[in-house]
């Protein structure tokens, strides 16, 4: 009545003998995704707008990177005016981008990526006029 199936089930391919990263690694590749996103707007506002403080943070995020994958790549930045609303759209994407390396630091209780994210999320809310809780 039915024709046989002959092909593998798709739940036995899913066994197939390839390599899997744990999920350990899979944080690592994400956290250091999140910093390295990070330390790229620090470079542009960097550019934009220089200040000691971002100076340090791009230091201790490439550090970071570094720790986590390898050494990150940096662009060079953009040629954009210091127009006050660039600026703000900047310390916006950073402030955001600090929020999810905070989440996946403390769910793999990384203290120094920890430490770095929070800093920098503390820094762009106050750049923001935003509270920093």
């Amino acid at each position: 009545m039915y024709e046989p199936i002959r092909s593998k089930s798709v739940h036995a391919m899913a066994d197939a003998d390839f390599p899997h990263r744990s999920r350990e690694e899979e944080l690592d590749i994400r956290l250091a995704g999140h910093l390295t996103a990070l330390l790229t707007v620090t470079d542009e506002l960097r550019a934009l707008t220089p200040s000691d403080e971002l100076d340090e943070a791009a230091e201790e995020l490439a550090s970071q990177v570094t720790r986590l994958r390898a050494a990150p790549l940096r662009a060079d930045p953009s040629a954009h005016d210091a127009d006050p609303a660039h600026i703000d759209s900047l310390h916006h994407r950073a402030h955001t981008l600090a929020g999810h390396a905070v989440v996946i630091a403390t769910y793999r209780n990384d203290e120094p990526a920890m430490v770095v994210a929070s800093q920098c999320r503390d820094f762009h809310a106050t750049a923001l006029g935003l509270t920093a809780a």
